[in-house]
């Protein structure tokens, strides 16, 4: 079915509107020979392709390996044929390959930037994307501003000055835009100076930082979930919600990448985008409309209300973990410190649980639970509501508890879909009760696979649709938070976790919820 886009070129509302597709437009991906290329752009955008998404455009891949046009295209084949989302047909592949080109250059290299505006300058849309580890991030940018390719500020622009609600050029079908992939900083300090950089080049809504959990088929549901129906809003608040657990849990381990681990950990890695970005579609108000500025706003507003935890307060809200050896899906595993890459006196938390409050007049009270661990009993992104009891326990034997409690649960990954949990009566003469569902699968429920969340934000940076993207204001603000725990960590020094591989995180984070109250099994 052909892309769809209203109301501001909105997502959420894809399906009800005219067709739309992108302008002609050249994608130049620098760190064209890297992993996040190979595994997810190049099958995304061929996905985008198939589909009929995409059809005037070219690929530029811009490495330092020495390949020629035809180089690239062999190693863009073998990405199709290793690529488990798509079965590549003969024909349309070698259709894909001759919009693929390559220049091969250092970043650091003027030569390479001049190869662009000259073989590619005079296309009506460009859009940069950022493939490459961040330490390159500062050095692209900064080339592309100096070779006239960000068509970005005409004037220096003032230390952390950021314009919202800009808009784009009014020259018909033209735009010029870069991706960001994540980390984007790894404090505030560093994302301020990111950001700093990219306005000294593009303006703030040329800007795409991405957060691949956004392009979630459930992730975008919150909002259609909440404020397209008229059942749960009145509901969604701390006269009735107990608290929300938001769980990241993963049964892989680093996998290679100790080394990148080491500097991130699961706060950085997980806590500081992901999760946060669930915390809030999960809390923000309803936006006036469905411009990406006025989500996003509100999106601010909920980082904005979270109460920093201070170095008193982070021994009692917040449990930091690591991986010992174990069992995961019967397979011996072996503990983080014997990881390639890893100091074996490694104090780098694989898994971090946190309570949080917000200061806000709908969910003054109410603790949002955060989790996020790696090397766990199973793997599973979800967000559970869980509601308060009835005022008054009617049924005789029944006592409040955990068990039946009501839950809203969104299932992320995998088997994406909703689930509402509910009492009912056993069949019989007693009046004993029971928890059972009512569950919404998109597999079942629709035709059609949910998209790939790269082919979605793609597309979305293609038509110039920010609304799943992070604004500047909204990474700060989240490094804000993350930032007064990482201080507190070192401040106060809570000791580190250790829990065995394939189990759901250590003991001790068991009591985080408060009383009455337990994680959902993992």
């Amino acid at each position: 079915m052909p892309h769809c886009i209203a109301m501001a070129e909105n997502p959420l509302m894809r399906g009800l509107s005219v067709t739309r597709e992108p302008a002609e437009f050249a994608l130049v991906i620098f760190g064209a020979s890297g992993d996040l290329t190979s595994r997810k752009l190049i099958p995304a955008l061929y996905g985008l392709f198939r589909g009929g998404h995409i059809r005037a455009f070219k690929v530029v891949g811009f490495a330092r390996r020495a390949w020629k046009d035809e180089d690239f295209r062999r190693q863009v084949a073998e990405m199709l044929e290793s690529s488990s989302g798509h079965s590549p047909s003969p024909a349309l592949v070698q259709e894909f390959l001759r919009k693929v080109f390559y220049i091969s250059s250092t970043f650091e290299d003027a030569g390479g930037y001049r190869q662009i505006a000259e073989r590619f300058g005079g296309e009506p849309g460009k859009l940069y994307y950022l493939a490459t580890p961040p330490g390159e991030y500062e050095t692209i940018i900064g080339r592309l501003g100096a070779a006239g390719l960000a068509e970005g500020p005409a004037r220096p622009s003032q230390a952390g000055a950021v314009a919202f609600g800009e808009q784009p050029s009014p020259t018909a079908g033209r735009f010029c835009r870069i991706v960001v992939e994540k980390p984007f900083g790894n404090s505030q300090a560093t994302a301020r100076r990111l950001n700093d950089c990219l306005a000294g080049a593009f303006r703030e809504h040329q800007v795409y930082r991405i957060d691949h959990y956004l392009g979630k088929e459930t992730v975008q549901n919150v909002m259609v979930l909440r404020f397209g129906n008229g059942v749960f809003e009145p509901f969604w608040n701390s006269r009735y919600i107990d608290h929300v657990q938001i769980t990241m849990a993963e049964t892989l381990g680093v996998e290679g990448r100790g080394a990148y681990y080491e500097k991130a950990g699961a706060l950085r890695d997980i806590v500081q985008n992901h999760l946060l970005q669930l915390v809030c579609l999960v809390a923000m108000e309803p936006p006036n409309d469905l411009h990406p500025d006025s989500i996003r706003n509100e999106k601010l507003k909920v980082l904005k209300s979270i109460q920093p935890l201070s170095p008193e307060r982070v021994g009692t809200e917040t449990v930091r973990g690591q991986y010992a050896g174990g069992i995961v899906e019967g397979g011996e595993t072996t503990a983080y410190r014997q990881e390639p890459g890893v100091s074996p006196s490694s104090d780098t938390e694989t898994f971090a649980a946190i309570r949080l409050y917000l200061d806000s007049w709908r969910w003054a009270g109410v603790p949002f639970l955060l989790r996020t661990g790696k090397r766990l009993a199973r793997r599973t992104t979800e967000i559970a509501v869980q509601f308060k009891h009835p005022p008054h326990l009617l049924f005789p034997g029944l006592r409040p508890g955990p068990a039946l409690a009501n839950a809203l649960v969104l299932r992320i990954q995998p088997d994406e879909g909703i689930m509402l949990n509910f009492n009912a009566k056993v069949p019989g003469f007693s009046l004993d009760m029971r928890p059972v569902n009512m569950d919404f699968s998109y597999g079942s429920s629709f035709a059609d696979d949910p998209a790939e969340a790269y082919e979605r934000l793609l597309l979305d940076a293609f038509l110039g649709d920010a609304t799943l993207y992070t604004r500047a204001d909204e990474v700060e603000a989240a490094w804000a938070f993350v930032d007064s725990i990482r201080e507190s960590w070192q401040e106060a020094r809570p000791p580190m976790r250790f829990y065995p591989a394939g189990s759901s995180g250590p003991e001790e984070s068991r009591a985080l919820p408060g009383e009455g109250r337990r994680w959902r099994k993992l």
